[in-house]
């Protein structure tokens, strides 16, 4: 049964859509699959460096600092990537971050990096649309960077509920019903603001009727007037 689950969940992945039933094979003999609950932890830093793909469910990259402050670094979704995507295995940037479940449910696909490694040194098509697809991921980072610095803290806000919506949500007319696993605090982290600074704008979004805010859902009612 878990063979089926992992053949069906990479012949379906955007990064994989193009290879053969039999290369798909390939990569299920190589490929781990893994549970997880809500708030449970993905260790990074193994001591076998792997690639992570997203199967199912939401989960925050979250980074420890040198005095062991935790800040949320990414909220990343089903089909995103995450891990070694560099393929570097003496990469040390793993040991200072963890992986958590932040929906009910999650579940990871995984490859040692020497494994996935081989495989796009067969695949060159393969290896083009793997470089393509972090190519975007850190684009996406780059872009967040951009905007701590340009941009003030409303914008930065509003900049990333909008974007969050459209990525995540159910759209109807102009407006976007979304569900989420996000805290405040982590939307705080994610646009380099405080707390208390998130909740009294998300207050002030609420009473303008620009935006609705609960603890799985939010929804922008109209979102050309958002701004």
């Amino acid at each position: 049964m878990e063979k089926d689950v992992k053949y069906w969940y990479l012949r379906n992945h955007q990064l994989f859509s193009r290879l053969s039933s039999d290369e798909i094979k390939e990569l299920c003999v190589i490929t781990n699959f893994r549970k997880a609950r809500k708030n449970e932890i993905i260790d990074l830093a193994d001591e076998h460096k792997r690639i992570y793909s997203l199967k199912k469910g939401t989960i925050r990259i979250i980074s420890i600092s040198e005095d062991g402050t935790e800040t949320t670094k990414e909220i990343l979704q089903q089909g995103d990537i995450f891990g070694e995507i560099s393929l570097d295995a003496n990469n040390a940037e793993a040991e200072n971050q963890y992986a958590q479940a932040a929906s009910p449910e999650v579940q990871v696909c995984s490859f040692f990096v020497e494994d996935f490694e081989k495989i796009l040194h067969r695949n060159p098509l393969l290896a083009i649309h793997y470089t393509k697809l972090v190519g975007f991921r850190l684009k996406t980072m780059q872009n967040r960077y951009a905007d701590l610095v340009f941009k003030d803290v409303r914008t930065r806000l509003i900049s990333f509920l909008k974007d969050f919506a459209v990525q995540n949500g159910k759209k109807e007319a102009n407006s976007f019903v979304t569900p989420h696993f996000l805290t405040q605090h982590d939307i705080a982290n994610l646009i380099g603001a405080s707390r208390q600074t998130v909740t009294t704008l998300m207050n002030e979004f609420t009473e303008q009727n620009l935006f609705q805010y609960s603890r799985n859902t939010f929804i922008i009612p109209d979102v050309e007037k958002f701004k």
